[in-house]
């Protein structure tokens, strides 16, 4: 089970430098940017990547990050610096984050790595790669035959750390794989204040298009409000406090698509960190469900990780054997499932890395909102600041 939601917070530096002779100003440099803020910023630019126009889509870059920075840790020259590029961060950072933030899992959120060895590769796996996977992420880590009765350990081993709502990651498996790397995170919380059944109630769903759809709609009232950056939303919390719900409906006129690409993390970061509280927000929401699925090469690539996908990979700290031939990844699949109802919100993603061989608003205190048209929605850790799952919504029947 799992909870909330994240936010981020961005401060420039300028340094100042005083000579005997008078002052000199130093060309202004950017503060280094937090764990956070580097997590949020890949978010946000993985979703826009990632994402189909006009059409509903789901991505947890938390996961899709965990498993690529534990593949990081096998990378070496260009491949790693492009890798860190995309992150935003280093691999040892993101080490040291992602080895706290699994230290501190609770019951509505559960996170699981595991790494897949080829049993008959005939290669050795660097001994300080499987102890960081193991050390910083708590890795499981398997040796099997890459056949059909692993490939049903693979599933099975998804199926279960996401409690069933994503029941299978492989349809097939490749018996010359050298490795997977999976993650897979669930998340199930109850709502603070659930939905009564005088809250539901038939309601129109209207898309860009125009087009008007019946759909079962619940009905709150909130006390976050958000807004900025050409749109508005609020806040609703899980159990606990953790963990949220947030959406943004972009402003009449504006498109969601439009929306979602002038986003940047620092700006989804500032929404998130100046929500206004003591509000009265009368908010609505379609009940919905989701599932996606979606192989990333491609999208990986347009962020300029091109070399780990390409003859020229580095991943020369993975394998250790002397003289062994070079490795890439051949693959990135991402799973992802939520759904949304008058109880609570369940969710979960999985992501699979393969390696292979290279051969209306007013400004008094009552604010109102319907969710009845496209929107941008978020599962937000409001302790670590970090959006877990970041999603749009275009039809309420998925």
């Amino acid at each position: 089970m799992k909870k909330r939601k994240e936010l981020l917070k961005f401060f420039p530096g300028i340094i100042f430098s005083a000579a005997c002779m008078g002052c000199v100003m130093i060309t202004p440099v950017a503060a280094a940017p937090s764990a956070g803020d580097a997590v949020t910023n890949f978010s946000v630019r993985l979703f826009q990547a990632s994402k189909t126009p006009g059409s509903s889509t789901l991505v947890s870059p938390f996961s899709v990050l965990s498993a690529l920075s534990m593949t990081a840790n096998g990378a070496g020259g260009s491949t790693l610096a492009q890798m860190e590029e995309a992150f935003g961060i280093s691999v040892k950072e993101l080490n040291d984050y992602f080895n706290k933030y699994l230290s501190e899992q609770n019951d509505s959120l559960s996170v699981a790595n595991s790494i897949w060895l080829n049993e008959h590769s005939g290669l050795l796996v660097s001994p300080d790669f499987t102890e960081t996977v193991t050390d910083f992420y708590q890795s499981e880590v398997f040796e099997e035959p890459m056949n059909g009765e692993t490939l049903d350990k693979i599933n099975g081993w998804v199926n279960e750390k996401t409690e069933g709502m994503i029941p299978e990651i492989l349809d097939e498996i490749q018996p010359d794989t050298l490795m997977y790397l999976l993650n897979a995170i669930a998340f199930q919380a109850k709502w603070e204040t659930a939905y009564e059944t005088d809250d539901v109630f038939s309601g129109t769903f209207i898309s860009e298009d125009g087009t008007e759809q019946e759909t079962d709609m619940m009905r709150s009232t909130e006390s976050v409000w958000l807004e900025g950056g050409g749109a508005q939303g609020f806040l609703k919390y899980y159990e606990g406090g953790r963990y949220a719900f947030a959406a943004l409906l972009p402003d009449e006129g504006t498109s969601l698509d439009d929306y979602v690409g002038s986003l940047t993390g620092e700006k989804l970061s500032e929404i998130l960190s100046q929500q206004k509280k003591g509000y009265t927000v009368h908010a609505v929401i379609p009940k919905f469900r989701s599932e996606t699925s979606k192989e990333l090469s491609e999208t990986l690539e347009s962020l300029g990780i091109t070399d780990a996908f390409s003859e020229q990979a580095d991943f020369s700290r993975m394998y250790s054997t002397a003289g062994n031939p070079g490795v890439k990844i051949s693959e990135v699949v991402h799973k992802t499932f939520i759904d949304v109802n008058e109880q609570e919100t369940k969710a979960a993603a999985a992501t699979e890395i393969g390696i292979v061989e290279t051969a209306f608003i007013t400004d008094d205190s009552e604010k109102y909102i319907s969710l009845d048209r496209p929107f941008l929605y978020m599962l937000v850790d409001c302790q670590n600041d970090i959006p877990l799952f970041l999603g749009t919504m275009y039809s309420p029947e998925n």
